[in-house]
């Protein structure tokens, strides 16, 4: 691996860590009475779903997804953050 590549993948790392530390755990009880997420909880929830996705293997009241939402605007949200996270398919399409 390149110099360049592991510096970039160590950044990348700490980054993730960095945003793994704002996510915190809301009871189910409350995330369903709450007002419902909307577009930037949803573009949240995708830029730390990677994150959530891990720590919700080994913890069972953690979510990748939030269940109270209020649909296509949290689901375009989440599919933007997502994107951010992973590229977004951009690198490969110049080729």
């Amino acid at each position: 691996m390149k110099r360049t590549k592991l510096i970039t993948l160590t950044y990348l790392i700490l980054v993730i860590l960095l945003l793994s530390a704002c996510a915190h755990v809301i009871p189910i009880e409350k995330c369903i009475t709450d007002k419902p997420y909307g577009f930037w909880s949803g573009l949240w929830h995708g830029i730390i779903a990677p994150i959530s996705f891990i720590v919700s293997l080994f913890k069972a009241d953690i979510a990748v997804y939030g269940i109270n939402n209020n649909g296509a605007w949290y689901n375009l949200g989440f599919l933007l953050g997502v994107a951010i996270v992973f590229g977004g398919g951009g690198h490969q399409a110049k080729r």
